[in-house]
């Protein structure tokens, strides 16, 4: 009788595999991991995860520890108990922190103290708003304090209208101690007003606590330069980018011994995400995308001794290496993720090359649905080049039907298209929607090498879009593809591909989705706040007649241009507080459309940037979303 149920229990839970699928309510009930670190005994891997609540609209966080081979995760309510704190001094004198300090008059109120109620900002240079914020005259400062009750905070960059943390997303991440505890060290962009905004010019600054004296060490540098850690051998390493004003260029480990900096991954054609040193200090561990993935790499530090500098790719597969955690023996603790999974920690044996998923803070949950199928092929451009191209199939896929289709256009423009787990463009809720997703890795993607990385700048409207076509008419030959139902959806850059192909796509698609998208170039190089990058990517300003590809910039890649031959649906959506692609590219695109008598809706949301973080703002989104695909394609 037992026998006899069991089997019954066992036919009815795979019957409920092959008819759940995941939703949007079910895709913002996911936990969200966030590893802190090590314990401070090594034997427990301490993370925290975040649940949203939709009916609440936040999130609420959690911390746990788990035994770093595997086991039952425990909730702790205090990290100190069992998480070393990298802001104390390696001799337990000090805590170094950061606050916010007030170093500029911008509000009226500031200039005129008798008029405190008026409503009033001035400025006289740019770097006057960022991301989601304006500036009101604050910058984040590092302090340092004696490690004890009611200590007075030092700050080091007194006066300095300069931010370390940088803004908008530094954390403590962003200054770390001398291994002898005599010396911070911080990043900082020290230029302010319009010169911030055209410069990626950051530096690794060393504060000595003793002489109170700051100095660069990085100076001879001109772009980026990021993740200052030193090694277990005091050496201090970062990571670095030769061109000022280019924030995607090749990401390089750099390490300075004895005063001699040395490029660990100068002759490597890729870019550096993030990494870690190993214990012993002879090898750096890396994560870095390619073809199509992000995975780990190893590269030995041979210090002055002439032993060859060699990467090695340690791990592949259909899955993306995100966070790198630490050491435990032989195993590198990190968080993994794919397109069907959010991430959770796993552990990797370094010499058996084998894995461990140790957290399973959503693995029950992704047993009672039926997981969409990706596959990994290869497409032919029109230049000659071999182009990988994700395909995303919906769960219970059936060969003999024909599906609905999607050209997923990535942003960035060079952000890498990776086996991740987004949580707003979710290719496994797509899928399960009963959509083929097509999502190209196209010209401006790293992990194809840096020429494939770097060939989109100043060719916003070129190659690449010749990339998604070749993508999706490649895809298209399939017989599961139902061609009189295409669409086209992207955001950022991506949003700029909607409106650039709505506008040359011949009739290949049925309806367009941007969500802050580009849709005039000129007018976003006159009120993005992040000056550098259109002056990298369009290749100069608007005005400069002379500027040959500026020019090409702002006529023939401007979707603006192209709106006379739009002829499908479109849905624009767009945040208020999005300052990176304001909110005068989609109010133009939306206007365009409904005067010429185009099916269009704008989707505003007035609190989100450049993202959509509030949960019931997210659920009205998918549900716009889908709405929008029933009723266009």
């Amino acid at each position: 009788m037992k026998k006899v149920l069991f089997t019954t229990l066992i036919m009815m839970s795979l019957s409920a595999v092959g008819q759940n699928v995941m939703s949007p309510e079910l895709l913002w009930k996911l936990g969200r991991v966030t590893p802190l670190g090590l314990s401070k005994d090594g034997k427990n891997v301490v993370f925290k995860v975040s649940t949203p609540s939709v009916e609440e609209n936040k999130s609420s966080s959690k911390v746990y520890v788990l035994p770093v081979n595997g086991g039952t995760a425990t909730e702790i309510k205090d990290t100190k108990e069992v998480l070393a704190d990298k802001n104390i001094s390696p001799d337990g004198k000090f805590l170094v922190y950061n606050e916010e300090v007030k170093l500029e008059k911008v509000l009226g109120k500031d200039f005129y103290p008798n008029l405190d109620k008026s409503d009033v900002q001035i400025y006289d240079g740019l770097d006057y708003r960022h991301w989601d914020t304006w500036n009101e005259g604050k910058f984040n400062h590092v302090f340092y304090k004696e490690n004890k009750e009611g200590a007075a905070g030092i700050d080091i960059l007194k006066g300095e209208n300069f931010d370390s943390p940088q803004k908008p997303f530094g954390g403590d991440e962003d200054y770390i101690w001398s291994p002898d505890g005599k010396n911070i060290l911080y990043v900082c962009k020290k230029k302010a007003g319009t010169a911030y905004a055209i410069s990626t010019n950051t530096n690794i600054y060393e504060y000595n606590l003793e002489t109170q004296k700051t100095i660069n060490r990085t100076e001879d540098n001109l772009g980026y330069d990021t993740a200052p850690q030193f090694s277990p051998t005091g050496n201090l390493s970062w990571l670095q980018m030769k061109r000022d004003g280019y924030e995607s260029d090749k990401n390089d480990i750099i390490v300075d011994f004895k005063g001699i900096k040395t490029n660990l991954t100068a002759n490597w054609d890729g870019t550096v995400e993030s990494f870690i040193w190993s214990k012993d200090g002879k090898n750096v561990f890396f994560v870095a995308p390619i073809d199509g993935t992000k995975q780990l790499f190893t590269v030995n530090f041979p210090g002055l001794t002439r032993i060859a500098i060699q990467v090695r790719q340690l791990t592949n597969g259909d899955f993306d290496v995100n966070d790198l955690i630490g050491f435990a023996g032989d195993e590198i603790l990190v968080t993994r993720s794919d397109m069907n999974h959010a991430s959770e920690i796993f552990s990797f044996n370094l010499k058996k090359n084998s894995w461990k998923q140790l957290s399973n803070i959503n693995t029950e949950t992704y047993k009672t649905i039926a997981l969409s199928k990706t596959e990994k092929r290869y497409v032919t451009t029109t230049d000659g080049k071999k182009m990988l191209v994700w395909v995303i199939l919906p769960p219970n896929f059936d060969a003999s039907k024909k599906y609905p289709t999607l050209l997923f256009c990535q942003g960035g423009p060079q952000a890498p298209l990776t086996q991740s787990y987004s949580f707003r463009w979710n290719f496994q809720l797509m899928a399960a929607k009963g959509y083929v997703v097509v999502a190209p890795n196209r010209r401006g993607m790293p992990g194809h090498g840096v020429e494939w990385n770097e060939q989109i700048s100043k060719d916003w409207g070129g190659q690449v879009m010749d990339d998604y076509l070749s993508a999706i008419d490649a895809v298209a030959k399939e017989n599961y593809v139902d061609n009189a139902r295409l669409g086209c959806v992207g955001a950022s850059y991506g949003g700029y591909s909607v409106f650039y192909l709505a506008g040359i796509h011949k009739n290949r698609f049925k309806t367009f989705i941007a969500h802050d998208g580009v849709f005039n170039t000129q007018s976003m190089f006159g009120t993005t706040e992040e000056v550098f990058f259109n002056n990298w990517d369009f290749g100069g300003a608007y005005w400069e007649k002379d500027n040959a590809v500026a020019q090409k910039a702002y006529t023939t890649f401007n979707p603006a241009s192209l709106v006379g031959n739009w002829n499908k649906p479109i849905l624009i959506i767009q945040g208020g507080k999005d300052f990176r692609v304001p909110i005068g590219q989609s109010q133009e695109a939306f206007q365009a459309a409904q005067l010429r008598g185009i099916k269009s809706r704008l989707l505003y949301f007035p609190d989100e940037n450049h993202w959509v973080l509030h949960p019931q703002n997210a659920q009205v989104w998918q549900s716009e979303f889908f709405k929008w695909l029933g009723e266009t394609l």
